[in-house]
């Protein structure tokens, strides 16, 4: 990817901010999945820019995932929401997600927390579930870091055995215990979407020893890994994955799902970020 993309993505975020006497200095980044957009309610925001309106940005188009940058504060801490993400079943390709990963690496992130809604495939879960990734499994048959690497935000070759960050972890389970949430924890697998997986490739991911199954997160991961970023994602099971029940799968009980938890799932989100330690 040319840097000069990047150059100019972080060029008219920083005039935006300089616009708008932004003096905020963030090191966490977070990312918004489906439903799971009401945690900007709990932001003190300082400045919001659309998606569309940056240069070489993506828009998102998947139900419930706005498209803005949100500057402000959570928990005291200067923060960047990303109201919405993009996917690959979009028509996006690993380079435009690369461009937005990368522009946060050159604003200053440090921290990137990932949320999304995903399908049980563990039978001992339930919808309404969170559920901490502690891996993942990349069933999609392509990688956002194909091409030319850029060296200038990672190596060739990146370490994928830590892609989630453990001290990350091990503050979202004590945050958890502390609430009184069930934190279930599990290996997450991508497909790429748009349609539902069948019967028969949730029976293969549970033997591939997946938890849980969803759209989206792992090529985020990827590419923050590659930056050098420590990573921290967490799933709200908002439905069970095909054939797990008899019930036919539907957009609209993910966004309802993730909606009714919504609150509880920002108070797990605001005593993680309160641990973290820019």
């Amino acid at each position: 990817m040319n840097d000069a993309i990047i150059i100019k993505a972080t060029n008219y975020i920083h005039r935006v901010l300089f616009e708008n006497n932004y003096r905020g200095q963030p090191k966490i980044a977070i990312i918004l999945g489906s439903g799971l957009g009401p945690l900007t309610s709990q932001v003190q925001i300082d400045v919001q820019i659309p998606y569309k309106s940056i240069p070489h940005f993506p828009i998102s188009t998947a139900p419930g995932h706005i498209g803005r940058l949100i500057f402000g504060k959570l928990e005291g801490k200067d923060v960047i929401l990303l109201d919405g993400r993009f996917h690959f079943y979009e028509g996006y390709d690993g380079q435009d997600i690369a461009v937005v990963l990368r522009t946060l690496k050159v604003l200053g992130i440090t921290y990137l927390l990932q949320t999304n809604a995903a399908g049980g495939i563990n039978k001992d879960f339930k919808a309404g579930d969170f559920m901490l990734i502690t891996d993942h499994i990349n069933l999609s048959g392509t990688n956002p870091l194909i091409g030319k690497n850029n060296s200038d935000f990672g190596p060739r070759f990146p370490d994928m055995s830590e892609c989630y960050d453990p001290v990350l972890q091990q503050n979202a389970r004590k945050a958890a215990q502390e609430l009184g949430i069930d934190l279930k924890e599990g290996v997450y697998i991508w497909f790429m979407g748009p349609s539902y997986e069948t019967p028969a490739e949730i029976r293969m991911a549970r033997v591939l020893g997946a938890d849980a199954v969803g759209m989206s997160t792992v090529p985020e991961t990827i590419l923050a890994v590659h930056a050098g970023l420590k990573v921290l994602a967490i799933s709200v099971i908002s439905n069970m994955a095909a054939g797990v029940t008899d019930a036919p799968l539907d957009e609209n009980e993910v966004l309802v799902t993730a909606n009714a938890r919504r609150h509880i799932f920002a108070e797990l989100m605001l005593r993680i970020i309160s641990k973290i330690i820019p």
